[in-house]
């Protein structure tokens, strides 16, 4: 079966062009959602955590969300420690997820697939491209946040040519295109 990376910047769509071939029935993982799951559930991701970041990262049985990003926020050191976490735990779970999958291919959608060194794990990588300007409007509007906020995440991830040079296969998401020709087009393509 193949394993298919889906990534961009923050505001690019991945989660549109994810929704789009998951409508086509293709299994479709969200890394973050996956990561956020297992640091709650994964009993040894979090016994790791806690003896990392002490006690507090979990309060009542529950990830103590405010304080551990209190921890990494501004700190290199601390969220280096936390990805060698989580990380690992996402990619090892999200390779249990694709061998039980029944279909041609499967879709794992990430926004640091490079960064993380996950996308070593996929037979091909799909980016979702869209220009700065338009990806800053977009995570503005939907986080509900200022444009230094957004700027200053934007700012943490890595550069949009750089991550798009990587794929080998981009979907353009800066209205120029039909998204979803391009999302039937690349589904025929790789169910092959």
């Amino acid at each position: 079966m193949l394993k298919v990376g889906l990534t961009g910047g923050i505001g690019s769509g991945k989660s549109l062009v994810a929704e789009l071939f998951s409508l086509l029935g293709v299994p479709v993982l969200h890394a973050d959602d996956t990561a956020k799951y297992l640091m709650e559930h994964d009993a040894r991701l979090r016994q790791e955590i806690s003896r990392v970041f002490g006690e507090e990262a979990y309060q009542n049985g529950r990830l103590n969300r405010p304080f551990l990003a209190s921890m990494v926020f501004g700190n290199e050191e601390k969220l280096r420690q936390l990805n060698g976490l989580v990380h690992p735990a996402t990619i090892a779970y999200s390779n249990a997820w694709a061998q039980k999958q029944q279909a041609p291919y499967v879709l794992k959608e990430a926004a640091i697939f490079f960064e993380s060194g996950s996308d070593k794990e996929m037979d091909k990588m799909i980016g979702v491209y869209a220009p700065y300007s338009l990806r800053l409007q977009r995570a503005m509007q939907r986080d509900n946040a200022g444009e230094e906020a957004i700027k200053a995440r934007m700012d943490k991830q890595m550069n949009e040519e750089e991550k798009m040079s990587r794929c080998d296969h981009i979907i353009r998401n800066d209205g120029t295109l039909s998204v979803i020709e391009q999302v039937l087009a690349l589904d025929k393509l790789l169910r092959g």
